[in-house]
């Protein structure tokens, strides 16, 4: 088999790793990072909703846990990884 010809067969195989890299993995990786930081930099008051739906406001924050204020005054622990988004307070 001459260089060509294996040059002509991998091709292929390179071009479908190259647009599965951009359309699926690079968008994974930034979506991960993103959500890294934002668990990284949860304080005191923010809105957020977990992973699992609940609703609460931060109450207090320590290196791998945060505290969730939810209805009436009932404080939750939850690892910050848990944590799925921040809520915009001025969307409310």
């Amino acid at each position: 088999m001459n260089d060509g010809s294996m040059l002509g067969t991998l091709l292929p195989i390179i071009a479908m790793f190259a647009i599965m890299w951009f359309l699926l993995i690079r968008p994974a990786q930034k979506r991960q990072k993103q959500t890294k930081q934002m668990q990284e930099s949860l304080k005191r008051g923010d809105k957020v909703i977990t992973i699992g739906g609940l609703h609460g406001v931060i109450d207090a924050v320590d290196d791998t846990s945060v505290f969730l204020k939810v209805a009436d005054g009932t404080t939750l622990q939850f690892d910050r990884q848990a944590v799925g988004r921040v809520v915009d307070a001025s969307a409310s």
